[in-house]
């Protein structure tokens, strides 16, 4: 009985978009990932808080990204996965119809930090 309740909370857990805490990221900085996220054309696929124009609809809407649970469907969300999404998205999530992005680890970090900040 225990260990169907570890189960369960486990899974229940897993599902829940992460706590503040979790997703807060010592030395990113939002406003960097937002100059980022316009100079790469992020905007034109993703409707994006914060960015006016474009508001691309060949991807998922990112606004409110922060309270989603999942990432792609796929991984936890996570600042390490999602900085490594954005970075990367097939090398991480094989088959992702999002490309590999012309960023630095340091600027897919700022680019998270603006999508969790995205929600305040």
């Amino acid at each position: 009985m225990r260990l169907l309740h570890a189960l369960t909370l486990l899974l229940a857990m897993s599902c829940k978009p992460p706590p503040d805490e979790m997703q807060h990221m010592p030395q990113a900085d939002p406003a960097r990932g937002k100059a980022v996220m316009e100079r790469v054309g992020c905007a034109a696929c993703h409707e994006i808080s914060g960015i006016r124009w474009p508001k691309g609809k060949a991807g998922p809407s990112l606004r409110g990204f922060a309270d989603q649970g999942l990432i792609a469907g796929r991984l936890p969300n996570r600042p390490d996965n999602l900085a490594a999404f954005v970075r990367d998205a097939p090398a991480v999530v094989p088959g992702s119809t999002m490309p590999a992005m012309p960023i630095s680890e340091s600027e897919a970090r700022d680019v998270a930090a603006f999508l969790y900040a995205g929600r305040k």
